[in-house]
């Protein structure tokens, strides 16, 4: 008897009993059965549709084909309404036309295909329902598991996107920092105070030197405060008219800019620069304060910034880049570039809804590397992950990304 009583029960809650038993007009389960186009199958009493998405040529669109004892009706004798319940809230009401063998949606049918189903049906003076789940790039985390992610994230929201151009340029010597220091009287050159390499005050003697005609003896004076960049001279030399010593002030150096002509279009004088060395071991602000008003020989225009180098990162003859703010653009949507995965070749983020996550198919604009526009796909103030949705991405592909209707 209790094996009896095992086998009615399993038979009871399997979904063949809860399509095919009798008299039941509302199934809300039913055996996974493909159809002469592809499709999954609901049958009841004899009556069936078979449901599938077609999107070959065409944005996704519902097809519904009905059947009476396996054969294929006149899409005109059905009646078919079909409701798409989506996580958020959402649903989508569909209603259906004839066309050629089988029923149309009126409406196209938006990605993600994943929704609960509802399908209701009148032929024959009879009425059928059908429910179903059909879920994809879904995933469910325990609070937990959550936690343990790293997940993080934002809301979709306007954003203001700040586009630039990068350049490459060198760090110079401005013209007026650059001392060439020579002896005002020719003379003798009695005694160096300084070596290169050495920082200096402005009004610091450097050298002592005598004249030549009246034997006085005098000093060479810093005209800055700086560094000894080159001695020229040694003691017992002559002060002719060369230069003694060379005196370099570097608080403040040139960052001499390459721009293309495409480039050169987008520049103008005080615009934003951020500048940084190639290893990105420091960055800082500052504006475009001269662009040179011809090209050199190789097709190049020379733009300048003027940087700040109080502790002296910025060395005179080394490489930089410079990123140039050329635009901004105040999008409706925006969503952060880091938050973007690939899903059936569609680039998506995962929304949140509590501890369900569904991709949204995202139809995309411009991007400052930061965010990026949105043009549909989400709505705005939806709870998206912008940290870690990789693992979310790993936990959909588990089970298969098959794109199944």
């Amino acid at each position: 008897m209790r094996i009896i009583f095992l086998i009615l029960l399993l038979l009871l809650l399997s979904p063949v009993a809860a399509v095919f038993a009798s008299g039941q007009l509302e199934s809300e389960t039913y055996a996974e059965v493909k159809g002469p186009n592809g499709g999954k199958i609901f049958e009841q009493d004899g009556f069936a549709i078979e449901v599938t998405v077609f999107e070959s040529g065409v944005p996704p669109e519902m097809r519904l084909f009905a059947y009476q004892d396996n054969q294929l009706l006149d899409p005109g004798l059905v009646t078919v309404t079909v409701k798409l319940d989506r996580l958020g809230g959402v649903q989508d009401n569909l209603i259906f036309l004839a066309e050629r063998d089988y029923l149309v949606s009126n409406q196209e049918v938006v990605e993600p295909h994943s929704f609960d189903v509802t399908i209701e049906a009148q032929f024959n003076n009879q009425s059928y329902r059908w429910r179903y789940e059909n879920h994809e790039g879904r995933a469910e985390i325990s609070d937990r598991l959550l936690k343990l992610s790293g997940i993080k994230t934002e809301l979709v929201e306007p954003q203001q996107l700040t586009f630039s151009d990068t350049l490459f340029g060198v760090i110079s010597i401005p013209d007026d920092k650059l001392f060439r220091l020579h002896a005002p009287y020719p003379g003798l050159v009695k005694n160096i105070h300084v070596q290169t390499g050495d920082r200096i005050t402005k009004g610091q003697r450097l050298a002592t030197l005598q004249n030549t005609q009246t034997l006085q003896t005098y000093y060479l004076q810093s005209p800055t405060d700086g560094e000894v960049t080159k001695v020229l001279v040694n003691i017992g030399d002559k002060s002719e008219e060369s230069a003694l010593l060379e005196v370099t002030d570097l608080s403040e150096v040139w960052v001499d800019l390459s721009a293309f002509p495409e480039n050169i279009e987008r520049l103008a004088i005080g615009q934003k620069v951020e500048l940084y060395d190639l290893h990105h071991h420091k960055r800082v602000e500052s504006s475009i304060s001269y662009i040179a008003p011809k090209m050199t020989g190789g097709h190049i225009a020379r733009a300048r910034a003027v940087v700040k180098n109080t502790d002296g990162h910025w060395r005179p003859g080394m490489h930089i880049k410079a990123d140039i703010e050329i635009e901004k653009k105040q999008v409706p949507m925006a969503v952060k570039t880091s938050a973007l995965q690939s899903f059936r070749d569609m680039s998506v983020v995962f929304a949140r809804y509590g501890n369900t996550f569904e991709v949204r198919m995202l139809e995309l604009g411009q991007s400052d590397g930061k965010y990026i526009e949105v043009l549909a796909g989400i709505v705005p103030g939806t709870e998206y992950v912008t940290e870690n949705s990789f693992l979310l991405k790993a936990d959909v592909l588990k089970d298969g990304a098959s794109h199944d209707h």
